[in-house]
């Protein structure tokens, strides 16, 4: 958490804010993120941004003198604030625009990260390998049988795989692998084309609905305008600790890759 369709709400909820906006001020109020908060920054001040993108994850901010990249780790999100408006206690970076309207970064676990390039952010190391976007034509069925076919690992840690495809964090693993019917522990390369194809298509779905109620909000997400995600009211299985919506089932919680995972045992085979 965020994750794809918190990071998405974040890129619309920012965009017409910010878009031709020109930066009059940064204030670094916590260097240290996820990693060092880069001095290159505050050379931003007296830019104008040009382009507001998402790549998988991380936020992507392109000015006419140099680009910044963000990501907000476990517990970050922003806000559009006025200028003067008093932040709150885990409010780490400060951007004071022209119009007197400032974007706030808030992260009480500072796991996020703000990096500067003065290059196509597409280009930078932690981006360049990444595999394609889930809601893509690159990603489909074919694609991800091809991937499967050597992978004894589950399908769950296949889909998580950034590398393979991204933005598909644990919540969304979970709720996809629900709606196509596939136990999370099965080996990716046993599963038929078929199944392949409905598992496709659920993350899609999935992805675009979450999309649409602003993301997901269990602890610390907010979206730009403060309010929560409401995807969280439509989840089947994630933190599901009673009985399957469909059938009745309790609902099984066991961890791979250090991660919880929660699935209908008797939905998901």
């Amino acid at each position: 958490m965020p994750e794809l369709p918190e990071v998405e709400t974040t890129l619309r909820g920012l965009e017409p804010h910010l878009l031709k906006r020109t930066i009059t001020r940064i204030e670094i109020r916590q260097p240290k993120l996820r990693w060092p908060v880069p001095d290159e920054i505050l050379n931003l001040q007296g830019a104008t941004i040009q382009l507001l993108k998402r790549r998988a994850k991380y936020l992507l901010i392109y000015t006419d003198q140099g680009n910044m990249i963000w990501h907000l780790g476990m517990s970050g999100s922003m806000r559009m604030l006025p200028e003067q408006e008093v932040g709150s206690k885990h409010e780490h970076i400060k951007i004071i625009l022209n119009d007197n309207s400032s974007l706030r970064y808030i992260d009480p676990r500072r796991f996020g990260a703000l990096l500067h390039t003065d290059s196509d952010p597409l280009n930078h190391k932690l981006i360049c390998t990444l595999g394609p976007e889930p809601l893509s034509k690159e990603f489909n069925a074919d694609y991800l049988k091809h991937q499967c076919l050597s992978k004894s690992s589950s399908i769950k840690q296949v889909i998580m795989d950034s590398h393979i495809v991204v933005g598909i964090g644990n919540i969304y693993a979970c709720e996809s692998l629900f709606l196509s019917g596939i136990n999370p522990k099965t080996k990716a390369k046993r599963i038929s084309i078929r199944r392949i194809e409905k598992l496709v298509q659920s993350i899609k779905s999935v992805l675009q609905q979450a999309i649409l109620q602003g993301g997901t909000t269990l602890q610390d997400f907010t979206q730009t305008n403060g309010q929560p995600g409401y995807f969280a009211q439509k989840l089947h299985v994630y933190g599901n600790k009673k009985e399957c919506l469909n059938c009745g089932t309790k609902i099984k919680r066991i961890t791979q890759a250090q991660r919880s995972t929660f699935y209908c045992s008797c939905c998901q085979r």
